[in-house]
């Protein structure tokens, strides 16, 4: 949604064992360090790799985020708590993207674009930078074009990033940082930091999100604790902590008081700004991987490993929608996002796909077979990704679904026909986060090659 209100960017998590049967050598383990450097479920200290064209080789970087345990042991190969979801290491680099030779006939594509071979495309359906390209659906009437503004550099993962609601900055989640850049130059401006915590070991912060006024950043971290910064003063306004696991995603509501956040502990809950306590605890039966609150600060929606979208009312608690079933995800939900009329949801999951939601106009759902929960159909679901898709979002007017993929690429998607517009590719790693301005036209991606970009898009008027 917009952080525009609501987009969750949760990091990442290891993959189902299907899909490591699938996709040969499971993901989450990560490959043998190299000598002199530091082995460990974050593999960090990893030295600055040679530039060529404007990146380096491919990095074996961790993007950390939440997991499911593998025969009950954990990262460092301690026990762990039975039936409780714990973090894993995960590598988050993907094999290079292969390209066919000859490539498809284009009619046989549909949205896979990642099977085209930009040398093959005319220049009117594709973008070339210098260490970029974009390539648009020939299928489909070309309505935007896209171009990168600004490479902000980190010396980790970029596990996040959220814009300003007023779109002047862009905030970046990284290890043992957060830092707020200056949209229209690219400038570092503020690097929160908190030295009060052990210098050993990493420190992710999984997500960011400021407050509506722009005055405050609310950051959710590996130790299980939301920190609101006071940005002018770099120094903690507040301190939130009453989660017992990593807390992988947060959104500030449009009213400036209430925090939602969501934990691996199986929770999310809500926090008072006014009283610094917490007003909701709403536990599911499995780890949250993000979360999002309505642009009216009435709801927030869920996303979890146990494959289900779940949607409460903040008065009071309730549940009105559980979106899942034959129409819902068949892998772990990473990301959930509001569209502008808070009705609209969409969804991305480990399944690769997106999907699009309609909660019922009066909010309440009624019981279905099983007993459970439903308050919204689907709308549609949007196929394309070769890998897992991390993180949605729409633009603030609704007429685009963004999404970012461990495929490394961005698509821009159609919400009222499903076909995608164009495929970005403009990191070497996995796209952890995408957010659009809540002023449009701009957008930011994050991703593991240490990188977060900021990008323009607008409609296309020609060769």
């Amino acid at each position: 949604m917009a952080n525009p209100p609501g987009q969750g960017n949760p990091g990442l998590v290891p993959p189902s064992q299907d899909q490591q049967q699938q996709q040969g050598p499971p993901p989450h383990q990560m490959p043998q360090p190299q000598q002199g450097l530091q082995s460990g479920p974050y593999q960090g200290n990893y030295p600055q790799p040679p530039v060529v064209n404007g990146y380096g080789s491919q990095a074996q970087i961790a993007s950390p985020g939440p997991g499911k345990p593998r025969n009950n042991r954990g990262p460092l190969g301690h026990t762990n708590t039975p039936q409780q979801s714990q973090p894993m290491s995960y590598s988050g680099a993907s094999p290079q993207m292969g390209r066919p030779s000859p490539p498809p006939p284009f009619h046989n594509v549909g949205n896979m674009l990642a099977d085209l071979d930009p040398d093959q495309m005319r220049p009117e359906q594709k973008r070339d930078g210098n260490d970029w390209f974009a390539i648009f659906n020939p299928n489909v009437r070309r309505v935007l074009d896209v171009d990168l503004v600004h490479n902000l550099l980190h010396e980790s993962v970029v596990c996040c990033v959220r814009f300003s609601r007023d779109g002047r900055y862009v905030a970046t989640g990284c290890n043992r940082s957060a830092q707020i850049f200056e949209v229209s130059t690219g400038n570092q401006v503020t690097k929160l930091q908190d030295d009060s915590v052990d210098k050993d070991g990493d420190l992710y912060i999984r997500s960011v999100c400021f407050s509506p006024d722009g005055l405050y950043l609310a950051t959710g971290a590996e130790d299980k604790q939301i920190r609101v910064w006071d940005i002018q003063s770099r120094t903690i306004k507040t301190t939130f902590a009453g989660h017992e696991q990593d807390i992988y995603s947060l959104d500030f509501a449009s009213n400036g008081r209430h925090i939602a956040s969501g934990s691996g502990d199986h929770s999310v809950r809500v926090w008072d700004m006014e009283y610094n306590r917490e007003s909701l605890n709403l536990m599911i039966e499995d780890g949250v991987t993000t979360v999002a609150i309505s642009p009216s600060g009435d709801y927030v929606a869920a996303g979890s490993l146990d494959k289900s979208v779940r949607v409460w009312d903040v008065r009071n608690g309730h549940l009105i929608a559980r979106l899942d079933g034959m129409d819902g995800h068949k892998d772990s939900v990473y990301s959930v996002a509001f569209g502008p009329d808070g009705e609209t949801l969409v969804s991305g999951s480990l399944d690769k796909t997106i999907k699009m939601w309609q909660l019922s106009p009066d909010n309440r759902g009624g019981m279905m077979g099983g007993g459970m929960i439903r308050g919204g159909r689907l709308v549609r679901t949007f196929e394309g990704h070769k890998d897992f898709v991390l993180s949605v979002a729409l633009t603030p007017d609704g007429e685009w679904v963004l999404s970012g993929s461990k495929d490394r690429g961005v698509q821009f998607w159609n919400p009222r026909t499903g076909d995608t517009q164009l495929m970005l590719q403009g990191h070497k790693n996995s796209v952890i986060s995408v957010a659009p301005s809540p002023q449009g036209e701009l957008f930011a991606t994050g991703s593991g090659d240490m990188r977060a970009r900021i990008w323009k898009y607008g409609a296309y008027r020609g060769t």
